[in-house]
C-alpha cells in the first residue's frame, strides 16, 4: 500500500491526538505506519526533495534541526 495521502492520515491522527495524552512524533508516526500497515520501505520513502520522510511529512512534523 502506498503512503496514504494527507486527507487519509487526518482522521487516524486526530483520534489518536483525542485521548488528551502526549505522543512523541516517531511514536505517533510508528502507530500510523502500523494502522496502515505499511511496509518499512513505505515507512521510510522520501519526499522528492530528499529532505523527509513522506509520512513524517503528512503528519506534520518538521524535521528536528
Amino acid at each position: 500500500m502506498p503512503t496514504p495521502d494527507f486527507q487519509s492520515i487526518m482522521l487516524p491522527l486526530m483520534r489518536l491526538c483525542a485521548g488528551g495524552k502526549e505522543h512523541a512524533i516517531i511514536e505517533t508516526t510508528e502507530t500510523l505506519a502500523d494502522q496502515f500497515k505499511l511496509s518499512d520501505d513505505e515507512r521510510k520513502a522520501l519526499l522528492s526533495s530528499g529532505a523527509q520522510e513522506v509520512l513524517r511529512n503528512r503528519v506534520g512534523a518538521k524535521r528536528a534541526a
